[in-house]
Parts: structure tokens; sequence; C-alpha cells
């Protein structure tokens, strides 16, 4: 008894060596990994979550630095809801006609692009690039194309006799318009990573049990597609509620949209009270794309219970 009693003592040390060396490791890799983090952590705190704090807290703060609600109060009148109304339906609108012929561009280049084609690498890449053209240069685009000196205009009037409305483009339909232009690329890019994780099995195995292409698309593409359809549009609507430079170039006298509005705001040098409701119009528009951001993430995490 007292051979195997010694003889397991150095087993047992080794048994707590080895425990003592798993968390000392576990406690490095714990410290690395925050190490690492805290670049991500600090970035995200100075640029997103510090100014959201700033606007919140101006939002209701009176000019003497006490609490107040008569910020809140200029939200009701006609100008701010009219300019919130037209936000809301450039963006849905925009929003809408991207994730439509984004989604129908996706399904087309799936369908008739080789996965590593050329065609689809070249798709890809300009889809990524005119995603984030955008500001004053897409702007000086559209006034240099379709303006009513643009080269476009100009054609049209010498070849058809015809002219273009000179204040289109500085009209809901004309932003719409433009708003599109980098709403559709930012779809494909978004979507078709969706579009091509349908495999070609799925219909074969519903012909395989006598069913038909609508068979296909009501009962197997579409509730597998739905979800990250309404997903991708959120994030168009929330993309285009918070474009800025673009309309701000055409609509240079005009605040018909809060991000215009809270420029307005911001500049006005005759009201000093009008700082505070930039504030209460950026935090409105902050709860907006908050708003839009979780149904995304519900929409998601609704989808992902069954994929």
């Amino acid at each position: 008894m007292s051979i195997t009693h010694t003889a397991s003592r150095p087993s047992a040390h080794r048994s707590e060596g080895l425990k003592a060396h798993s968390t000392s490791s576990t406690l490095r890799k714990g410290i690395a990994d925050a190490a690492i983090s805290i670049p991500f952590f600090a970035y995200t705190a100075c640029f997103l979550l510090v100014p959201t704090l700033i606007v919140i807290v101006g939002a209701f703060t009176s000019r003497t630095g006490g609490f107040t609600l008569n910020n809140l109060a200029k939200l009701g009148e006609a100008n701010t809801l009219h300019s919130l109304m037209t936000s809301i339906t450039v963006s849905a609108a925009s929003a809408l006609i991207g994730a439509v012929v984004g989604a129908c561009a996706s399904y087309a280049l799936v369908i008739g692009a080789k996965p590593n084609g050329m065609l689809r690498r070249v798709m890809l890449a300009v889809s990524s690039v005119l995603a984030q053209f955008g500001g004053i240069m897409l702007a000086f685009a559209f006034i240099a194309t379709i303006g009513i000196n643009g080269v476009l205009t100009l054609a049209l009037q010498q070849l058809f006799s015809f002219t273009v409305n000179p204040n289109w483009l500085s009209s809901i339909g004309g932003l719409i318009t433009i708003y599109s232009y980098f709403q559709i690329p930012l779809m494909i890019v978004i979507f078709l990573p969706a579009v091509d994780s349908m495999r070609p099995q799925w219909r074969e195995a519903v012909e395989s049990l006598g069913g038909t292409t609508w068979h296909y698309w009501s009962r197997v593409a579409v509730p597998i597609l739905l979800p990250r359809f309404i997903s991708a549009f959120l994030l168009l609507f929330a993309n285009a509620f918070s474009a800025y430079a673009t309309a701000a170039a055409l609509f240079a006298q005009r605040a018909i949209l809060l991000p215009l509005m809270v420029q307005s705001a911001m500049r006005n040098e005759m009201d000093p009270n009008q700082q505070g409701f930039a504030q209460v119009l950026a935090f409105t528009m902050i709860l907006v794309v908050a708003l839009v951001m979780w149904l995304s993430h519900a929409v998601e995490k609704r989808a992902g219970r069954w994929q």
C-alpha cells in the first residue's frame, strides 16, 4: 500500500502541473485577445459611442446647461414632419428600387456567369466601386449628364428636339433616381451571396417529386431568400436615410430632408437655440436607423432558426 501511495504522488503532481499550465495558457490567450480588440473598441468609442452620447445629452440640454424638453417641441412642426416624411419616402422608394433591381441582377449573374469567371469578377468589382460612389461627385456626374447644360440634355435637344425639365434633378423623383444609382450595386454586393447559396440540387429534388417551377419558387426559393431580401432592403433604407452630401449638392437652398435640416440648424447664426434643435434632429435619425437595423437583425435571427 505504501508503494502504491508513493508511486501515485508524481502522477498527481503532473496532473496539477498540467492544469496550472492550461490555466496560464488560457489566461495569456485571453489577455492577447483583449489586447487585439482594444483598438477596435477604442475606435468604436471615439467615433460612434461618444458622438452618440453627445447628441443625446445635447438634445435635452438648454442654453443654460439645464435639462429641457423645449427642443423636442419643434419636432411637431409642419416643416419638420414634412422633411421626415420626405426622407422616409425617398429612402423607401430608392431602397425598393435598389432591392428589386439588384436582386434580379444578382439572380441573372448567378445563372448567366461562371462562379469564377471574368464577367462575375468584373461585375462584383464594378458594383463594389459604384456602391461607394456618392456625395458631391455623384451629384456632379448627374448634373453634367442630364442637367440644364448636360451632355445628354443637349444631345436630346439637337437630335430629337426633346427638352429635359431643368428642375427634374432637384425634385423628389430625381433624387430617388440618383440614390438608386448607388443602391442597386450595393444590393448586388450584399444579396449575391444569398442567391449563390441556392443549390441546384434543390430544384432537381422538387422536379423529381413532380413539382413545377412555381412550386420551387413559392415553397423553396422564396422562403429562403425572402428574409435576406427584407434584411437587405432595410440596410438600403438606412443607407439612403443617412445620406447627406448628394442631396446637399442638389438642394442647396431647401432643407427637404432631415440631414439637410440638421445642416441648416447648425449653420443658423440668427437663432442660437437651433443648435439644440439640430441635436434633436440627429437624435431622431439615430432612433430611426437603430430601429431599422434592429428589425434587420430580428429578420436575420428568425430566418437563422431553421437554416
